[in-house]
């Protein structure tokens, strides 16, 4: 009925062991069979033929209809033959036809295909035997009994061994049918024997009763219904073990044939696909071997209820084959875990080392970054803060560097113990990891080489700054030591003893030799370096030299005197004749007694003994040098440690806050008012860090040696610091966010990382106290260095300096402004800002308004630019910090192309006036105080001389055009050029003439936005001015 399967490995076991359910001895030697193989493919495959036929399983063994009960379940169910499980005395199965009144009409098919089928059931060894026929016809004529036998012995598919027929009971019946058997036993064609029986215990002389069903008077219990219902469980458990089988087979085929992929996620996702099928088998499998258990209490439960029944041979054999397949797919599932433990193994191994590779790359990545940073950290300093600035940053790069370093390592060691655990990919994981050990121990030693180079230069600054240090102490010491008291005795003996107790410390402060220190620390020394070591041992030296000068001129003002010197006291008029000094004074020199009083006008008091070398005037002068050098380098170092310090809180604040706004496991901490708004809060912050960091702080640094000359660099960067103004100009929007949003939670996380003590607010005010520290030791700088070389670069520094705190003071005022309707930047350059009160006379106003403003001056801000002023309303103060800085209401503008002032006005020094189209509007503007009034006079008379002298160029130019332009010359009289230079120089004369005009209008008046009056005119030379005690009025 079906083909005979079973499950085998790869390699076959040798056996040719059957599925199907045979007696007791073919069950045992298919129990003596190897099952179990290490495959690498499970698969299902039909048994090949190999010499005899191998015996058929009672269910599976027709090859010519695979018939299954639920196929025919409908022709069974008529009951017309049925198999019962009962055996011949040779152990022949027997088929029992039972009285069915409707045999002739059951039809051909159906007759064949339950033929079939019973005869299929039993083993081929009990079918080879023969069946043994039962017809029961006690009830039935001899024609059917006749017509029942012929329709048997055409259509039976099997062999038959004997046929029993039980003839009719009723006299004639029986009669007829032992006259018409008699005489017609040819025609049933029959090979085997067919006896008639009268009577049934003539049946049990062929059939014992134990092997006949209760109908037939035997005692075999047999039910129809429940055999029906058992054939259909087992042969529905037998396919499903096929299935299952077949299912394995395709699995496990697919397993094999899979290729590793070569990425992480294409490994997880075979893995977690195989495992989800793997699954699916498992339960499959479970599925069956429950339903095979079901089917086999099914067939147990008659015996189970009446123990004292022996089972026939159906049931046994049915029994038999249910824990056959069970017992087949037991060990199917053991076969498949291992292997499945074995694929899954290979898969994970997979994983592992697709997951080894992937940070494999992105940790060499990392360590080569690394590497190639330290070949960048070359600079070995120029100072003892510079290098300590150097060792710090090393430091905080090999701590940044150790996740990386330690990443490294941990992904080595994960590697030992993937190999150490059997991976298949040994001789590719082993490599990987002696590379990154060799490129840890790599780095770290190039850290470590960078370290000691470091040391060595941080151990040579200290030696030289001892020596500096040394240095200054001494000619500090030289120039306090009082020049009076020396002159005595004991005086000169105790400034000598002084002196001496100082060389002694040179022991440990002084470079010893300078050979031994270019071969100590010949690996560092640098040109740059090179040239600093000698200039200061030659510092050193030259020291060395004063003291040993000193001590000569203290020796001979300490030596005894051989005989004794009579103080005789001037005369009056030799005090008053000759400007020699007395004798007490002439001890120590006796040439220039006006070197006591230069050095008393020093900020030290120097002492005088050097000019008994000859050297007239050099001690005193290179004392103040020196002194002043030390107060130069003081001065250099504060703005050297300020400079680091503030580059360093930049950083800090860029790093722990700003790129924290950008870290997505922040984000939550976050506020909403403050998303998309770290260019608002922090402005353009990260340029001006990038500006010190890589460039000013670098060239800072050069001016060590020479601070006098550090004028220089702030010239040379004066228009990068342009960047503070829009710093600046952004600070008031920064600053608000501030108050909006500073109690958020992502604040407060970023302050407690970074252990800060003062908020965010308090960094964000660095650069404006950075920018204004800045002309406060440049002044400093220019008060010791007036005498020096770079004097003039320090004051034009400085100057720059607070120019740029001007405009950016002004820039704040500027963007204050609201309701100017045109580009603030048209007008030009901000030139002034300033609060004033302002009158107003019009020529066109109303007169009522006049007398109502009469005494109430306006308030008004002016801004002067360099083609308009602009008047605005100053408005209440409002907030708090930056918030309170002002705003400007625009009123009116005034084109300087049109505009005249008038310097002075009577009665009062603070006021002048500014006048509009040939004083059409003139206003009286009173400044604060005199000398605010005099700044913007001087200003606003710049702005209209230059105006004055673009307006004489145009004209020459455009006269030089006519007269090249004319074929013949014009008359003096009547050129057209000359005619318009004298206009300019009567003009220019005007203006420049403080007696015969007041003020000065523009040469091209031109409309004004925003204001009534359109158009000007030239101011004329009799423009009346103000009277004394005139009063204006607003217009």
């Amino acid at each position: 009925m079906f083909d005979c399967w079973r499950l085998i490995l790869c390699k076959k076991t040798g056996s040719n062991d059957a599925s199907s359910v045979r007696g007791s001895q073919e069950a045992e030697e298919e129990d003596s069979d190897p099952r179990v193989d290490v495959p690498d493919v499970i698969r299902l495959v039909p048994d090949p033929p190999e010499g005899p036929p191998p015996p058929a399983d009672e269910i599976m063994h027709h090859d010519v209809s695979p018939l299954c009960a639920a196929d025919i379940r409908d022709q069974l169910q008529k009951r017309f033959a049925y198999l019962t499980g009962g055996r011949g005395q040779d152990g022949s199965p027997v088929i029992t036809f039972p009285d069915y009144p409707a045999f002739s009409d059951v039809p051909d098919q159906d007759f064949q295909n339950v033929m079939t089928y019973l005869t299929s059931i039993p083993s081929l060894q009990d079918a080879g035997i023969g069946f043994i026929l039962v017809i029961d016809r006690r009830q039935d004529r001899w024609t059917s009994v006749k017509a029942s036998i012929l329709r048997i012995a055409a259509s039976f598919p099997a062999n038959l061994q004997l046929v029993l027929v039980l003839r009719p009971t009723g006299f004639f019946q029986r009669t007829l049918s032992d006259l018409a058997f008699r005489f017609n036993r040819d025609d049933f064609k029959m090979k085997v024997p067919v006896i008639m029986l009268s009577s049934v215990p003539e049946l049990h002389g062929y059939i014992d009763k134990s092997q006949l069903t209760e109908d037939l008077g035997g005692t075999l219990a047999y039910c129809h219904s429940r055999w029906l219902c058992n054939r259909t469980a087992v042969e529905s458990f037998a396919l499903l073990v096929k299935q299952t089988a077949q299912m394995l087979q395709a699995f496990g085929t697919e397993l094999a044939e899979t290729e590793l992929p070569n990425d992480v996620q294409s490994t997880s996702s075979v893995l977690l696909a195989h495992t989800e099928k793997k699954h699916r088998a498992k339960e499959d499998m479970r599925l069956a071997l429950v339903e095979g258990r079901r089917v086999l209490e099914s067939i147990c439960e008659p015996l189970a209820r009446s123990p004292e029944q022996s089972p026939n041979q159906d049931q046994l054999d049915s029994q038999s084959t249910v824990q056959r397949l069970l017992a087949q797919l037991n060990e199917t599932e053991a076969a498949f875990d291992e292997f499945w433990a074995k694929h899954q193994q290979k898969l994970e191994q997979c994983l592992q080392l697709r997951h080894f590779e992937q940070d494999f790359r992105e940790v060499k990545s990392a360590l080569d970054v690394l590497a190639q940073k330290v070949t960048t950290f070359t600079d070995v300093g120029n100072s003892l803060a510079h290098v300590q600035h150097l060792l710090k940053d090393l430091a905080g790069f090999e701590e940044k560097s150790s996740a990386a370093v330690q990443r490294a390592r941990a992904l080595s060691q994960e590697g030992e113990q993937l190999i150490e655990h059997k991976h298949y990919a040994v001789d590719s994981i082993r490599p990987k990891c002696h590379e990154l050990r060799h490129l840890c121990d790599q780095f770290e030693a190039d850290v470590e080489r960078r370290r000691g180079l470091l040391g060595k230069s941080l151990e040579l600054h200290g030696l030289l700054e001892a020596s500096m240090k040394w240095c200054d102490e001494g000619i500090y010491l030289l120039a306090s030591q009082p020049v009076d008291k020396c002159q005595s005795q004991d005086g000169a003996e105790a400034a000598l003893q002084e002196l001496e107790r100082f060389l002694e410390t040179g022991a440990e402060n002084k470079i010893q030799e300078l050979s031994k220190i270019f071969q100590d620390y010949e690996p560092i020394l640098t040109k740059d370096l090179l040239e600093h070591v000698q200039r200061v041992f030659q510092k050193q030296e030259s020291v060395e030299e004063m003291f040993h000068r000193r001590q000569a001129s203290l020796k001979k003002l300490a030596a005894k005197q051989t005989r004794p010197v009579q103080p005789v006291a001037p005369r009056p008029e030799a005090l008053t004749k000759s400007p020699c000094p007395s004798p007490g004074i002439r001890r120590g020199s006796e040439n220039h007694s006006s070197e006591g009083s230069a050095l008393r006008r020093g900020p030290y008091r120097r002492a005088k003994s050097e000019v008994s070398e000859g050297r007239q005037g050099r001690g005193g002068s290179t004392g103040d040098e020196e002194s002043l050098a030390v107060l130069r380098r003081h001065v250099m170092k504060e703005l050297l440690d300020t400079e680091r310090v503030y580059v360093e809180e930049l950083l800090c604040v860029l790093e722990g806050y700003a790129a924290e706004m950008d870290n997505p496991l922040m984000t939550h901490l976050i506020s909403t008012g403050l998303q998309n708004k770290k260019d608002v809060l922090f402005g353009n912050m990260e340029e001006i860090y990038h500006f010190h960091n890589r460039i000013f702080l670098r060239e800072l640094e050069n001016y060590t040696d020479c601070p006098e000359l550090v004028g220089r660099c702030f010239l040379e960067r004066m228009e990068e610091f342009q960047i503070y103004e829009k710093y600046c100009q952004n600070k008031p929007r920064s600053e608000s966010l501030w108050r909006q949003c500073s109690e958020c939670p992502f604040f407060q996380e970023c302050q407690k990382k970074l252990d800060h003590k003062l908020s965010l607010d308090s960094y964000l005010l660095k650069p404006v106290q950075r920018i204004t520290k800045y002309q406060l030791l440049l002044k400093e700088m220019l008060k010791y260095s007036k005498s020096c070389e770079g004097a003039e670069d320090l004051q034009e520094a400085l100057s720059s300096i607070l120019g740029i705190l001007k405009a950016v003071n002004d820039s704040m005022h500027l963007i204050a402004i609201t309701g100017y309707e045109g580009n603030l930047g048209d007008l030009g350059r901000l030139l002034m800002q300033g609060s004033f009160s302002v009158w107003t006379d019009h020529k066109r106003g109303h007169a009522k308004v006049k007398d109502l403003a009469r005494f109430k001056p306006m308030q008004r801000h002016l801004f002067l630019h360099e083609k308009a002023v602009l008047f605005c309303k100053r408005r209440e103060e409002n907030g708090e910090g930056y918030e309170k800085a002002p705003s400007y209401s625009y009123k009116q503008s005034l084109n300087m192309t049109a505009v005249g002032i008038t310097e002075n006005v009577k009665g009062d020094a603070k006021k002048f006036e500014i006048w509009y189209n040939a004083r059409e509007e003139v206003y009286i503007i009173q400044a604060p105080t005199p000398e605010i009034k005099a700044a913007w006079v001087s200003e606003i008379r710049k702005v209209l001389t230059s105006q004055l002298q673009a307006c004489r160029e145009a004209s020459q130019h455009r006269a030089l055009e006519q007269s090249q332009s004319l074929p013949l010359p014009t008359p003096a009289g009547t050129s057209p050029s000359k005619s318009s230079t004298r206009n300019v120089k009567k003009l220019e004369d005007r203006k420049t003439d403080p007696l015969s005009l007041e003020g000065y209008g523009g040469p091209t008046p031109l409309p004004r936005a925003h204001e009534k009056g359109q158009g000007g005119c030239w101011a004329e030379p009799g423009a009346p001015g103000p009277r004394e005690g005139q009063r204006w009025v607003l217009g």
